[in-house]
């Protein structure tokens, strides 16, 4: 297959790239005269040569096309796309480069293919499946088995899609190259062909499992190990397990996207966990050793004496199990001191006793500050 390029219109001139618009001029009207149909009857190469020296002089000689021609120029050079080259500006027609290089429908590959080594074989489709799991199946990781349909590459044919033992045929649309010609503004370049799919041949007789398709319908069953630890939106994957290629080609790859069920005690943030736990008003203000929930069971939490509302403390290694670097994130206990709503008498008559014993006024800072100003 001959490789797609952009033509090289001051050499069809011959001029220099820094030639101004009077020596473009005037090499065309030379060019021109010489190789003019009406002077060269029947003389199928002048003609041709005439419309190259009139394509080059309609670019050269404006100078906005000639800019971007330019431009385009020094992107090639630069090693065509992912080269760090220029890549805005359009071309004639008002067409930018994500046109010229997407038309035809199939990118880089199909377009530009040849230009850049050739886009590979024909890889099949990635496959999606979402699995939802709990809480606690992702904090302590789980195994589902998931049933998928793809197609796989068809055994008999090896995904070809010929009778074993048949020819193949040379595609008569591109004789065999696997592309056709097109011109794309400034470029020549070579285009999948539509008859063989850029394979340059097409199927004789074909394979009477899959009837010529090179694949088959499959559904198959699939273990899925999940990860303890993994987040809300995690992706697994799985190699070759898509849809099968074109013609034998590699298959396609299966990602499992998880989704995590909400807990109704605990809230998650990155490895660590969240919770709010209630305290009596006499372990606030003696201090205490309380139980509190974890995921996976309860733990002690030295609750220190005069505790206010709303602190949060601590508990190390309680958290999610980290995908990175080993270990686990902590729980943070956020407490929050509860008044009791009815007393009994004598409890009542208790923290009557304690609030005339209590000197200090726990108003007077904000008190003072707001005559401050």
């Amino acid at each position: 297959m001959s490789a797609g390029k952009i033509k090289d219109y001051y050499k069809v001139l011959g001029v220099g790239k820094n030639a101004d618009r009077k020596e473009i001029k005037k090499a065309y009207r030379k060019l021109a005269r010489e190789h003019h149909p009406d002077a060269n009857l029947n003389d199928a190469t002048a003609e041709e040569r005439f419309k190259d020296v009139s394509e080059a002089y309609d670019v050269l000689g404006d100078d906005q096309k000639r800019t971007e021609y330019d431009q385009q120029r020094e992107y090639f050079a630069a090693g065509g796309p992912g080269a760090g080259g220029w890549t805005g500006g359009g071309s004639p027609g008002g067409a930018g480069w994500q046109d010229i290089f997407t038309r035809g429908g199939g990118g880089f590959g199909s377009v530009f293919g040849d230009v850049f080594g050739g886009a590979g074989p024909a890889k099949g489709d990635d496959l999606y499946y979402t699995i939802t799991l709990g809480f606690q199946e992702a904090f302590k990781g789980t195994t589902k088995r998931i049933k998928i349909n793809r197609r796989r590459t068809c055994s008999t044919c090896s995904g070809s899609g010929a009778k074993p033992g048949s020819q193949l045929a040379t595609c008569e649309t591109c004789g065999g190259r696997g592309t056709i010609a097109q011109n794309q503004g400034f470029f020549s370049v070579n285009q999948a062909c539509p008859t063989c799919g850029g394979e340059g041949r097409v199927v004789k007789e074909s394979c009477r499992t899959c009837g010529g398709a090179g694949t088959l319908p499959e559904e198959k069953t699939v273990t899925v190990k999940i990860p303890a630890g993994i987040k809300d939106g995690g992706k697994l994957k799985y190699r070759d397990l898509g849809q099968a290629g074109h013609r034998g080609s590699p298959a396609g790859d299966l990602f499992i996207i998880i989704k995590v069920g909400e807990h109704g005690l605990f809230r998650r943030a990155g490895n660590n966990l969240h919770i709010e736990v209630p305290l009596a008003f006499t372990e606030a203000a003696l201090g205490a050793t309380v139980k509190v929930p974890t995921v996976g069971g309860k733990v002690s939490l030295k609750i220190p004496p005069g505790t206010q509302s709303g602190q949060t403390f601590r508990v190390k290694g309680k958290g999610f199990k980290k995908s990175r670097g080993g270990g686990f994130g902590d729980m943070m206990v956020k407490v929050h001191v509860e008044v009791p709503k009815q007393l009994e008498p004598a409890e009542r008559e208790l923290l009557a006793r304690f609030a005339e014993k209590m000197d200090s006024d726990p108003r007077a800072a904000v008190m003072a500050q707001a005559q401050e100003r």
